[in-house]
C-alpha cells in the first residue's frame, strides 16, 4: 500500500510539472500543492506513523523544487508582474494618505501624535479648565498657541463650545483629542474637558497706581510667602470679587503664578494681576511715608504677646489707605514684617477651641478679613 502511494504520487508530480509550462497555472500552483499534499494524508492515515518528520520534509523540498523550475520556465511578462507587486510593498505617500482616509481610527492616532504638546516646554504652559481656558482667550494676556478638547459628547456641551467659537474667533487652532491625552496635559487634574496651550503669566512689576473712580481709600493686600498654589488661587478669587484694588506677593519663596493657581481662582489669575516684589520691606515703608498704614495679622493666641495694638477684624474701621498682611501657611508674617505694621487684626473664634487647631485656613482668614475691612470704606 506505502509503495503504490508513493508510485502515484510520483505520477502526479511529472502531471504537474508538465501542466506548469502553461502561463494561466502557475498562480494556482501553491495552493493545488498544498490541497494535494493534505489530502494524500488524509487518504493514507498509516503514511503518518511511519517517519512523519521526514516525509513531511521530502514534501516540502520537492515543492521549493517544483516551484523553482516552474518560476524559471515563467515567461518574462510573468516576472515583471510578479516584481511590481513585490515593489508595490513600498507604498507611497499618496496612497499611505488614502488609506488613512478609508481608517480614520488610524489616521486620528497619527493627528493625537503631531498635536499632542510637550506641556514642560520654555515658552508654553497647559492651561486646563472652562474659566481658566474662556478668560486667557478673552483677555488676551497670554500668547494662546492650540486648544485642546475632549473628543466626543463633552465637546457639545455650552460651555466647551463658547471656549471653541473664542478660539476660532482669535485664530487658535483647536484639536479634538482623547480624555487620556487630557489627563496627561494636565497632570491628572480636573480639567473639564479643556485644555490650552499658552504662554505662561508672571508677577507684574511696580507702575504707577491708577486713581480710584470714587473717593473710597484703596486696599492692597501683600501675601507673604503663601506657597500653596491652591491657597493663593482661593485668596486671589476672593480678593476680586470684594474689590481688592491690588494683589502683592513676595518674589522668593513663593509659589509661581502657575495653571492650578489659575483653575483654583477659577480664572481670576487670568484677569487680576499679581504685583511681585523682591523686597516687601521697601515697598512698605514707602507707603507708610505716604500715608498708608499698615495692618498684619495675628493668630487669636497671640493678642497679648505683641507691643502693637491687637484688635479684633470686625472693630478696625478702614479711614484711609490700607495694606492688609497675610503671612504664609506655616510660620505667618515674619518678625521684620511685623516690626513694619501699625496695628494686628485677629479674628475671633465662635467657641473654645482644642489646641492645634486655633488657626484657621490663610485662604479662609484672607477671605473673612477682607470682607471685614471692605464692608467699612
Amino acid at each position: 500500500m506505502w509503495v503504490f502511494s508513493i508510485l502515484h504520487q510520483h505520477k502526479l508530480l511529472l502531471v504537474w510539472t508538465r501542466r506548469l509550462q502553461q502561463p494561466g497555472l502557475i498562480s494556482r500552483m501553491g495552493s493545488q500543492f498544498v490541497s494535494y499534499h493534505v489530502s494524500a494524508a488524509l487518504r493514507c492515515p498509516e503514511d503518518r506513523i511511519i517517519k512523519p518528520v521526514v516525509k513531511r520534509q521530502r514534501w516540502q523540498d520537492r515543492e521549493r523544487s517544483v516551484q523553482g523550475k516552474a518560476w524559471r520556465n515563467e515567461t518574462p511578462e510573468l516576472q515583471k508582474q510578479t516584481q511590481r507587486r513585490t515593489d508595490g510593498s513600498r507604498v507611497s505617500s499618496e496612497l499611505r494618505k488614502l488609506c488613512l482616509d478609508d481608517f480614520p481610527a488610524e489616521r486620528e492616532k497619527l493627528v493625537r501624535e503631531r498635536s499632542t504638546p510637550e506641556s514642560r516646554a520654555e515658552n508654553h504652559e497647559t492651561v486646563f479648565g472652562i474659566a481658566p481656558c474662556l478668560l486667557a482667550l478673552t483677555h488676551g494676556r497670554r500668547k494662546a498657541h492650540k486648544l485642546f478638547v475632549k473628543d466626543g459628547e463633552t465637546s457639545n456641551r455650552s460651555s466647551v463650545v463658547k471656549v471653541c467659537e473664542e478660539a476660532h474667533r482669535r485664530g487658535v487652532q483647536v484639536h479634538r483629542v482623547s480624555k487620556k491625552d487630557l489627563d496627561k496635559m494636565s497632570s491628572g487634574r480636573v480639567h473639564q474637558g479643556v485644555c490650552l496651550q499658552a504662554s505662561p503669566l508672571r508677577y507684574l512689576t511696580e507702575d504707577s497706581v491708577p486713581k480710584r473712580s470714587d473717593n473710597r481709600p484703596p486696599l492692597w493686600l501683600v501675601l507673604e510667602e503663601i506657597q500653596d498654589p491652591m491657597n493663593l488661587g482661593a485668596i486671589l478669587r476672593s480678593a476680586y470679587f470684594l474689590g481688592v484694588d491690588r494683589v502683592a506677593s513676595s518674589l522668593y519663596d513663593s509659589c509661581p503664578l502657575s495653571p492650578v493657581v489659575s483653575k483654583a481662582s477659577s480664572g481670576v489669575m487670568e484677569v487680576f494681576g499679581v504685583y511681585g516684589y523682591e523686597n516687601l520691606e521697601d515697598m512698605l515703608r514707602l507707603k507708610a511715608s505716604q500715608g498708608w498704614q499698615v495692618v498684619g495679622t495675628v493668630g487669636t493666641e497671640a493678642e497679648e504677646s505683641h507691643v502693637i495694638p491687637v484688635a479684633q477684624c470686625s472693630d478696625f474701621q478702614m479711614t484711609k489707605p490700607t495694606l492688609l498682611l497675610m503671612g504664609g501657611e506655616g510660620e505667618g508674617l515674619s518678625k521684620e514684617l511685623l516690626s513694619l505694621c501699625q496695628t494686628l487684626l485677629t479674628i475671633p473664634a465662635g467657641r473654645e477651641l482644642f489646641p492645634g487647631i486655633e488657626s484657621l485656613n490663610v485662604s479662609v482668614a484672607t477671605g473673612i478679613l477682607l470682607h471685614s475691612l471692605l464692608s467699612t470704606r
